[in-house]
């Protein structure tokens, strides 16, 4: 069993909201399962941004600032690239007619 430790904190209202939306649909199982599950989700996240950080600070350091010129190509090529998971599409889509059934 992991060492667990008690805490207080203020939280925001809508957040209080979402934890317990949550926990009613069945996303967690109680507000410190969803709390551990936000902050260990942070954590990640800062973890990613530092390794990031690290990343662009050793390729700048190599191979010079990046330009803002840059910046917005690699940004062009990524939106020319993405995948829609949900809603409509960046672009339009070749139609595809419905397979027929055996």
């Amino acid at each position: 069993m992991t060492n667990k430790h008690r805490l207080s904190a203020s939280v925001d209202a809508s957040l209080i909201a979402a934890a317990e939306t949550a926990i009613s649909r069945g996303r967690a199982p109680n507000l410190s399962a969803w709390v551990n599950d936000a902050l260990r989700l942070k954590l990640e996240h800062d973890q990613r941004m530092t390794a990031l950080d690290e990343l662009l600070s050793a390729y700048e350091s190599k191979h010079g600032l990046i330009t803002e010129a840059e910046i917005a190509a690699a940004s062009r090529w990524a939106r020319a690239r993405a995948v829609v998971v949900r809603g409509a599409p960046l672009r339009p889509q070749a139609t595809r007619k419905p397979r027929k059934s055996a």
